[in-house]
């Protein structure tokens, strides 16, 4: 529980003047509230139950002041405490904490015009002194609350967003996944970019919050989440991914950091939130993989760690297709890899010409999009042509 509101010591006026506010606080009131009535536009498109909430608020501020005046010895008011129990919880149900400063700023306003006139003139000064020093308060504990308020927000936001992460690492239903993403205002309906890396070690909510506002500059959505130690991002609607990653990866822990892409629906996105997962996992064997490297690129590693996703993508993207064009792309590829990657002994162990391996490897890499004569491309051949033959 919060510590009650501390205010500076209370001028001191006369007993009359005291007792003209006393006696005047329903006169303020109402000339408070028909100042609010002819200053604030927003004001007046309040439901009536609402200004009347904001009236009471504006009582009780004047009874506080009243309060805080008549025991100047107090600096812990329960009149003050009152107004910021359930007033802060109405309040912030109506309005913004920019209107509700604007609101204090009124009330002082109209107080500021019209308690001058009622108090004697010996009280008037010290009575407006008075008056500034307590709204100044108020107005602080109102931010305070505010303050709290978003906190909490934010914390539970920060909730919501893990389970949504988890329901889609987890494969749930889509129906299921739709409700939760719309309960963080995800909106993008297509295109969703997954990455995972290291959490840092203080991944707080400040943290999230700081990454989260870094991620909506390049991308319509961003959920923020931490897996055990893996600090996980989906993205929605990424303008422009290069100069996104150049923003967000010095946020992640140390290690490599792992990206997938998907033109589906974020309901759809668990086949890819699962390769960014998988790779970051299988990313270690790849010595001189990039930073940050897509999950794609990862698939001979990922298989060897057991993925069988991986295993079922290099069987049918690469293998399958070579085997299907026939014409002898599948026994070139296994004897240019299996021959040390040398034209010449190609081209012997198939009785061709070496201009013949030249253009089957070229028809390699227009089919699989994989280039044999580079070591890399080559190795990822390598790896699905064992896969191919084993499943």
């Amino acid at each position: 529980m919060s510590p009650a509101p501390q205010l500076p010591p209370a001028v001191h006026v006369s007993e009359e003047a005291l007792q003209v506010l006393k006696s005047h606080s329903g006169t303020l009131t109402t000339a408070v509230n028909a100042h609010l009535e002819s200053t604030l536009s927003w004001y007046r498109q309040l439901s009536t139950d609402e200004r009347a909430s904001l009236r009471l608020i504006a009582q009780r501020g004047i009874q506080g002041l009243a309060h805080w005046l008549e025991h100047p010895e107090s600096r812990s008011l329960p009149l003050v405490n009152e107004l910021l129990g359930p007033a802060p919880t109405e309040l912030m149900r109506s309005i913004s904490l920019q209107r509700a400063l604007q609101l204090i700023r009124t009330i002082v306003e109209s107080v500021e015009q019209h308690l001058p006139g009622l108090v004697p003139e010996p009280d008037q000064r010290v009575m407006l002194e008075g008056v500034l020093r307590y709204s100044r308060e108020v107005a602080f504990a109102i931010a305070d609350v505010y303050a709290r308020a978003a906190e909490s927000r934010g914390a539970w936001d920060s909730r919501l967003e893990a389970l949504l992460v988890d329901a889609v690492l987890r494969g749930e239903p889509e129906e299921q996944i739709t409700s939760r993403a719309a309960a963080v205002g995800w909106n993008s309906s297509t295109s969703v970019v997954v990455v995972v890396g290291a959490a840092p070690d203080q991944a707080d909510a400040v943290f999230m919050s700081h990454l989260r506002r870094q991620c909506v500059r390049f991308a319509s959505d961003a959920v923020v989440g931490v897996q055990g130690d893996r600090l996980v991002l989906f993205l929605g609607g990424v303008t422009d991914l290069k100069e996104g990653f150049e923003r967000i990866l010095s946020r992640f822990g140390s290690g490599h950091v792992v990206y997938s892409r998907t033109e589906g629906t974020i309901a759809q996105a668990h086949r890819c939130a699962q390769a960014a997962y998988s790779g970051y996992t299988a990313a270690n064997a790849w010595t001189e993989a990039p930073q940050p490297v897509a999950a794609e690129d990862l698939l001979p590693e990922r298989a060897l760690a057991g993925d069988a996703t991986a295993k079922e993508v290099l069987r049918s993207s690469i293998f399958a297709p070579l085997e299907e064009a026939g014409n002898g792309l599948l026994e070139t590829a296994t004897s240019y890899i299996n021959g040390g990657h040398s034209l010449e002994a190609t081209a012997r162990g198939l009785f061709v010409h070496p201009n013949t391996v030249r253009y089957r490897l070229r028809r390699i890499c227009d089919i699989t999009g994989w280039d044999p004569m580079l070591p890399r491309d080559a190795y990822v051949l390598q790896t699905a042509l064992a896969v191919g033959r084993l499943f």
